[in-house]
């Protein structure tokens, strides 16, 4: 493999045009909805979209969501292998609602039904796994299949969700040992280093791993690589978000594939944000994820517009400059490349030619 995961799927169904959050008592009506695979399914079809050999160790269930889930990512190359489905454990699902470039959700689901190191036994050999630190009841701790693959000499990327406990365990230094990389939003950089700025919460987590990474929402992200000597602070990519379900996933494949292939600091964190600020024009947060069509595409259309004299345009050509020399050389030359899947509204069945 060159990243290993594991996590829980979500049966993601989203919501978009809002005109506001609904209120008790209320019905509102959405101009948009799609339907995807969601949870640590994000981060697997965004990672598999790049190329990269992606393999997802999580629990299914024996129901319709289920189906839909693990054939889905079957048909985006998502090994499966050290995942199973359950019989009577019903697939979690979350709706999100997107209003204004930020989101609410509302989630269901179930503790699966066996240890996650119980499903995954000897995790394979990967260049990078990804895992997730902390819990809601405000524990921290790198899961025993990641400190395996560590020690097996994969990079561990860590990352954390809020913590609804609001205890920001300070244990968090120490599990972040066995750790190459550490990727938490300004806000969960501050609280968990009890810094006053995300730039020194930065200098801070650059103390407990090689890479560290904070992203900065609309303000882009900026990191410290102690193993390069970087340092990189970079804008986001100009977009208007229809749906940022999934974003920081996203962000994370862009980031892995630029690390593991050696690629400088400021343009790891530029083209992860490029992979993001594609994805945030989609609907969910999985099937959003851009394919190297998708990047080819925004780069042909970026230098089109660049060549005309869009100020804007120019700007963005010079700053992702690198692009090129990363792109499909046999997608360059010819016309627009037909988009990945996307999300649709209902659960619709797909045929492997549908889903080529």
């Amino acid at each position: 493999m060159d990243v290993f995961t594991s996590g829980t799927v979500f049966l993601d169904i989203i919501f978009t045009g809002l005109p506001s959050a609904p209120s008790a008592g209320t019905e509102v009506w959405a101009s948009g909805m799609g339907s995807a695979p969601g949870g640590i399914a994000n981060l697997a079809v965004a990672a598999a979209r790049l190329g990269l050999r992606t393999g997802l160790a999580a629990g299914f269930g024996d129901d319709a969501y289920g189906d839909f889930c693990w054939r889905t990512l079957g048909q985006e190359g998502v090994d499966l292998a050290r995942s199973r489905r359950f019989t009577h454990w019903h697939t979690p699902v979350t709706v999100s609602m997107a209003v204004d470039r930020d989101r609410s959700m509302v989630t269901h689901g179930h503790d699966l039904p066996i240890a996650v190191d119980e499903l995954i036994s000897k995790p394979p050999h990967s260049r990078a796994v990804v895992a997730s630190l902390g819990d809601a009841s405000g524990d921290v701790e790198l899961p025993g299949w990641a400190r395996q693959a560590s020690s097996d000499g994969a990079m561990v990327f860590a990352d954390v969700g809020w913590d609804p406990s609001g205890i920001w365990n300070p244990a968090l230094a120490n599990e972040l040992g066995a750790c190459h990389a550490f990727i938490p939003n300004a806000v969960e950089a501050m609280s968990y280093t009890h810094a006053d700025t995300p730039e020194a919460a930065l200098r801070t987590i650059a103390d407990w791993v090689p890479l560290a990474v904070v992203t900065l929402g609309s303000e882009g992200s900026m990191a410290i690589d102690s193993s390069t000597g970087e340092e990189a602070r970079v804008p986001p990519l100009p977009t208007v978000a229809l749906d940022p379900t999934g974003a920081g996933d996203v962000f994370g494949a862009g980031l892995v594939l630029g690390t593991v292939a050696g690629w400088p600091l400021r343009e790891r964190l530029l083209f992860a944000g490029l992979c993001a600020g594609l994805a945030v024009q989609h609907f969910g947060g999985s099937l959003a994820a851009p394919g190297w069509g998708d990047l080819t595409d925004w780069w042909r259309a970026t230098t089109e517009r660049a060549t005309v004299g869009d100020p804007a345009a120019r700007e963005l050509a010079t700053r992702y400059g690198f692009l090129p020399d990363l792109l499909p050389t046999d997608l360059l030359p010819a016309g627009p490349v037909s988009e990945v899947r996307r999300a649709h509204a209902t659960l619709a069945r797909y045929s492997d030619l549908d889903a080529a």
